[in-house]
């Protein structure tokens, strides 16, 4: 029996949080001012709509794997649309430098998805926990321990970043360890 679309779309958005952590974690920072990372979400989800029969019929972890599929996708045409674009030659310097990188990861990443499940499972188990356990948290400790570990901003870049004190920063970082800690215990 097919779904209603109010039952779709919850299914859908069950899975708003785990793409706005990938595309925080993948993307360079910079290159959040050349394009709306939302809209690049937003429209992964719409395509993941369109073929809602196939996604329905995953499991979780095929569900996932064929969203993050999709969003690389999404995220690495508009970063080779953007990077054609590039007019101002003070900005172009600094946003060519975060396209290539965020090209580089992406393309990694998306070689990585297309590895077998045990190798994938053994380089990876441990990233996608953490990858779901930040995905959970409140949305600046997750911008501030992101921008932190897989970018390596420094506290003052970061509070510039999301306009706030390094104080406030700090504070979004601890709460946001404490609160991996309690998600994932076994864990360092």
């Amino acid at each position: 029996m097919p779904r209603s679309a109010d039952a779709c779309n919850r299914l859908l958005e069950e899975y708003r949080a785990y793409l706005e952590t990938l595309t925080l974690i993948h993307t360079d920072p910079r290159l959040r001012t050349a394009f709306s990372m939302s809209d690049i979400i937003q429209n992964t989800l719409l395509e993941a709509w369109r073929d809602l029969e196939r996604i329905e019929a995953l499991d979780n972890e095929g569900r996932k794997r064929w969203l993050r599929k999709m969003l690389i996708n999404n995220l690495m045409e508009e970063i080779k649309r953007r990077g054609a674009k590039i007019r101002d030659y003070r900005r172009k310097q600094s946003l060519e430098a975060a396209i290539e990188q965020s090209s580089i990861r992406l393309q990694n990443w998306l070689a990585d998805e297309d590895t077998s499940p045990s190798e994938r499972l053994a380089r990876q188990e441990d990233g996608l926990r953490l990858l779901e356990a930040l995905s959970k948290l409140e949305p600046r400790q997750r911008q501030a321990l992101i921008l932190q570990k897989y970018h390596a901003w420094t506290l003052a870049q970061i509070a510039e970043h999301l306009d706030c004190t390094t104080g406030a920063v700090a504070g979004y970082h601890a709460r946001g360890l404490q609160e991996l800690r309690k998600i994932l215990p076994d864990m360092e």
